[in-house]
């Protein structure tokens, strides 16, 4: 099933190199671009999107003041907010209104992708920058070699983890149970002492487990 995603940023530049991105990556697909918040709100509650990816200042309505309408209406629509700065206290706001995750404009295509397939498959995404200013917790990566704390099936799962997959996409690929899954997940961030998936995702990058 394609993930329909729409777009929100008052940049036409950066809006349309998104729209090209995201184009590229197989399952999603673009339906909708807004400039401004009032016109990205008109959009939204028309087209009830899979995915929005929300910058965080916009004209009209900030993507603030968005994400929180989105939120209250449209339950199911997953939201990525986008921005310039790991501000802490954005990030805080952003994600007490119930955002899924938090990109930076910096990132490179391939996080981008990331971040887009980690949101729509229900998970959350922050940029390594956003959650070391934010917390000092996640942020926190393993030592080099920690993964030998795993065994084969549990760098399976980081693997897939780590690539945006869902618990329910990986059960299926490894012919597992979705709840064999998530014992997988626990047992993968209590031996790396991480405790989150953008943290695993970040873990897997630096460590070779995945390639950017």
């Amino acid at each position: 099933m394609t993930v329909r995603v729409q777009i929100a940023d008052d940049h036409q530049l950066l809006s349309a190199g998104l729209a090209m991105l995201i184009g590229e990556i197989e399952g999603y697909e673009v339906v909708a671009s807004a400039c401004n918040g009032i016109e990205a709100m008109e959009q939204a509650r028309r087209l009830k999107p899979d995915l929005v990816i929300m910058d965080i200042q916009m004209p009209g309505l900030s993507g603030l003041d968005c994400l929180e309408l989105i939120r209250a209406e449209l339950p199911d629509t997953r939201v990525l907010m986008l921005s310039m700065h790991a501000n802490s206290e954005h990030v805080a706001r952003a994600l007490s209104l119930g955002a899924h995750g938090y990109l930076l404009k910096d990132a490179a295509p391939a996080e981008l992708e990331l971040a887009v397939r980690t949101v729509a498959n229900g998970n959350v995404w922050l940029s390594a920058a956003v959650s070391s200013a934010t917390q000092g917790r996640p942020g926190q990566l393993p030592p080099e070699g920690a993964e030998a704390l795993l065994t084969p099936r549990q760098r399976e799962v980081l693997k897939r983890l780590a690539e945006g997959a869902s618990v329910k996409e990986i059960a299926f690929e490894l012919d597992l149970s979705a709840k064999t899954v998530e014992t997988y997940r626990a047992q993968i961030m209590e031996r790396l002492k991480l405790h989150d998936v953008p943290s695993l995702v970040r873990y897997a990058i630096r460590t070779g487990v995945i390639g950017l």
